[in-house]
């Protein structure tokens, strides 16, 4: 099993995108280390959520909406760095660790999409953040938006989903579909491993059989990041997260978006990336290409004010390859929250 932050793996099925593609950040295209970037080699504000609980939470910026960045399956607050900067100039902005990840403490197991919903409805009143808020959401990140948006549709005033991940793969290619359940078995066992290494000390001097657990420092983060991370990874939360990320989200994402899954007229923006399986051999991309476009035909149709962009020169990862992407959409979400409020009070 090759190292699990390795930028190598080719991004493409829900197990690279989610667990590779989303797992590290990396700085820039340049190996200067970025001293920007240090402030996130520090924990933001730890916040209560209750039983102990806290999740790291970065705030800043001004305006009268809140815009909350969720990121990927096992990224932390750290993959909207050149994201949240912007957006902090125009609007209040904040992003988290989710529990397990970063600085953030563990949380209720299973972490599947419904906990960490409930979490994030915990942090909004723990850190006393007004809603309704404009949620962003990156790669599994959308699928955690949805379920906010099922659960707690008063505390949203919009979504700006990217690149949500294709749903029901075996649709469009079974062989695809069984390759990727086949696999898991083995993923899932590495992840253990490194969990147990964790447990006993091991990682951070790791025997040979470890040493594929955590990558090397990055040649574009400082010292001082690189050993933030490095630490954050040799607990064994992160690992026992990361198990219970991979196990839960076969099930999340062999299924079609809901049949009964509506979110009214709810402003909802979905861009679609347009090199997200440019590394898959032709016939799976073909088949994961359109498993995706109904994914997200179908989401966009889950709101009466749905709408969707395609991201042109674009990875799966938009806020490191597209940030201005994401940064318009946001500014086009505002404009038309702001549009929708005047118009209702002019009918009034």
């Amino acid at each position: 099993m090759p190292a699990l932050h390795t930028q190598k793996r080719k991004r493409f099925g829900s197990f690279c995108v989610l667990m590779i593609a989303s797992a590290a950040v990396h700085a820039a295209e340049t190996t200067k280390p970025n001293p920007a970037l240090d402030g996130y080699a520090t924990a933001a504000k730890m916040i209560d959520i209750g039983a102990g609980h806290r999740l790291n939470l970065r705030c800043s910026g001004q305006g009268s909406t809140t815009v909350l960045l969720e990121s990927g399956a096992t990224a932390d607050s750290m993959a909207w760095f050149k994201v949240q900067p912007t957006l902090t100039t125009f609007a209040r902005t904040c992003s988290y660790d989710r529990a397990g990840l970063g600085f953030s403490d563990g949380g209720e197991m299973p972490r599947d999409v419904d906990a960490a919903a409930s979490d994030l409805h915990a942090l909004l009143g723990a850190a006393h953040i007004k809603t309704p808020i404009i949620l962003v959401g990156h790669s599994l990140g959308t699928n955690i938006a949805r379920r906010f948006a099922d659960r707690y549709p008063a505390e949203l005033s919009g979504m700006v989903l990217l690149d949500p991940p294709e749903q029901n793969a075996a649709e469009f290619s079974a062989a695809y579909a069984k390759d990727e359940a086949d696999s898991l078995p083995a993923r899932l066992a590495f992840v253990a491993a490194c969990e147990k290494g964790a447990e006993q000390g091991e990682l951070e001097h790791p025997p040979e059989t470890l040493k594929s657990c955590l990558r090397g420092p990055d040649p574009a983060f400082s010292k001082k990041l690189n050993t933030a991370i490095h630490t954050n990874h040799l607990r064994p939360v992160f690992w026992q997260t990361l198990a219970s990320i991979f196990a839960t989200n076969p099930a999340l994402l062999g299924k079609p978006v809901a049949a009964d899954e509506h979110h009214g007229a709810l402003p909802l923006i979905v861009l679609t990336a347009d090199e997200t399986y440019v590394d898959a051999p032709e016939p799976i991309r073909k088949a994961l290409e359109a498993a995706r476009e109904k994914t997200h035909h179908d989401i966009v149709a889950t709101s009466t004010h749905g709408e969707r962009t395609q991201i042109m020169h674009s990875s799966h990862e938009i806020p490191s390859d597209q940030p201005d992407a994401v940064v318009d959409a946001v500014k086009k979400m505002i404009a038309q929250i702001a549009s929708n409020i005047a118009a209702n009070k002019i009918t009034r």
